[in-house]
């Protein structure tokens, strides 16, 4: 199956409870259509290693992948800004994530890449750094002890 069809198929809802789990999600969403996948993404583990009893299971949200684009569309239609076990929710088609196609590298910062070192970063005496805001420093000095010395003069 090609990404761009199983995209189309596939639905996002947000906005769910912390008591909704994938039994109650295929429940409801399973009206409108043969369901071949839900999904409910847990929390982030780093953050939640010694998770208590009312640690959230999910994370808020999850995608439910139909059978056909049509049912996935009966789905949004009639259960987008509708309520579900208390919150209301937000469905529409699920979108790829587009940080994973412009950054392979995860969640790492641009710069830590060699590449991308080697492409941008001037050495020092080259890009201004310290060297060069120390000697506008000065420059800009100048002047003004000059001035400074005049004023005293005149006070006196």
């Amino acid at each position: 199956m090609e990404e761009g069809t199983k995209t189309k198929k596939t639905i996002f809802i947000g906005g769910i409870s912390d008591d909704t789990d994938e039994t109650s999600l295929y429940e409801n969403f399973s009206t409108f259509g043969d369901i071949l996948e839900v999904q409910l993404p847990p929390p982030a583990t780093q953050h939640h290693q010694n998770q208590a009893a009312n640690a959230p299971k999910h994370r808020g949200f999850a995608f439910v992948t139909f059978s056909s684009s049509a049912d996935a569309q009966d789905a949004i239609d009639n259960m987008d800004m509708n309520e579900l076990n208390g919150r209301v929710l937000k469905v529409n088609l699920a979108r790829p994530m587009k940080a994973a196609a412009l950054n392979p590298q995860g969640n790492k910062a641009i710069w830590e890449s060699e590449e991308w070192l080697k492409e941008h970063v001037k050495p020092l005496a080259q890009s201004g750094g310290v060297q060069g805001r120390n000697a506008k420093s000065a420059e800009a000095e100048e002047p003004q002890q000059k001035s400074d010395g005049e004023d005293n003069a005149m006070e006196e």
